[in-house]
């Protein structure tokens, strides 16, 4: 039987490695055969889970064509976030919780894609769809998932389902969701060893908003002006990051964990989007965005909606 690769974005967060890792555990169990890859390096947080819940991290694949010829997406569906060579093999299935953009298939597919917080939330379903138990390790990667993608459970992405997942995930994990939820956002909160490299693309994803090419990352702190400090590097990586993407926005959001506030750095010839989606006034090239915390519901929908009108 040919392996199957299953993998999520590029710039991995913890949503997208630990549902690559849960969902091909649950395939193999199913009688298939499956690797879970990643395609660009694990973040503090990341690490934190693997290592609490003994895990190896997914190795790296440059291109998945090499390797297989059907894989199956987890946590993203947009072409320009997933593998280079996506368009080589075939897409088996899709198991997301974000818009469906840029996305077309030349075969039927199984596609399941859910308004809830995280991808882990869905396949916990799917396990239990399949009658297969979930271990206590990929149980606790599943809950990492969702405190990492909800901002244990403060994110307005967060859904009853979600919370209710994270609990009992955790019981079968055995651990205090709130206590080892923070220790892990702790975890990735220590940025004080990235270089501005690392900052910008840690978790950073392109998207195609009505004409225009943005692209978004984010980081999560426990003091922003930590990371402010270093603003001028910041820029010129981003603007290094722009002319080689053509890109007409970057946006470099700087999450406030303690208190749920953002700061966002917009850099590009569409930087006024910012200004326009959020009634603020860049200062400096920055912006305080009260209350965003959420990148795919607070941030590109509201790009999207300001891009499609012009």
């Amino acid at each position: 039987m040919d392996k199957i690769l299953i993998f999520g974005h590029k710039n991995p967060d913890t949503d997208t490695i630990c549902s690559s890792i849960a969902y091909s555990y649950l395939k193999n169990q199913l009688g298939l055969n499956t690797e879970p890859i990643r395609l660009g390096e694990i973040n503090g947080e990341t690490e934190f889970a693997l290592k609490t819940f003994e895990q190896e991290v997914p190795r790296f694949v440059q291109s998945v064509s090499a390797e297989a010829s059907s894989v199956i997406l987890v946590d993203h569906n947009e072409r320009q976030q997933s593998a280079d060579d996506i368009n080589d093999v075939r897409v088996l299935e899709v198991i997301d919780h974000h818009r469906i953009a840029n996305f077309e298939t030349s075969e039927p597919l199984y596609y399941r894609a859910e308004p809830v917080g995280c991808t882990a939330t869905i396949l916990k379903k799917l396990f239990k769809e399949n009658n297969v138990e979930i271990e206590k390790n990929i149980a606790g990667l599943m809950l990492s998932a969702i405190i990492s993608d909800s901002l244990l459970f403060k994110s307005p992405t967060c859904t009853d389902e979600d919370i209710q997942a994270a609990h009992e995930l955790a019981q079968i994990a055995g651990v205090n969701p709130e206590k080892y939820g923070l220790d892990m956002l702790k975890a990735g909160a220590d940025l004080s060893k990235k270089s501005v490299e690392q900052l910008i693309s840690l978790d950073a994803k392109e998207f195609q908003m009505g004409n225009s090419k943005v692209e978004v990352a984010q980081v999560n702190t426990v003091d922003i002006q930590d990371v402010l400090s270093r603003q001028a590097e910041i820029e010129s990586a981003l603007q290094a990051v722009i002319a080689d993407k053509s890109l007409d926005l970057f946006v470099f959001v700087i999450t406030d964990i303690l208190n749920s506030d953002s700061t966002a750095i917009a850099l590009g010839r569409s930087a006024d989007a910012v200004e326009e989606a959020y009634g603020v006034k860049l200062e400096n090239h920055t912006a305080l965005l009260k209350g965003v915390v959420s990148r795919k519901k607070q941030i590109v929908p509201v790009l999207t909606d300001v891009f499609n009108k012009r």
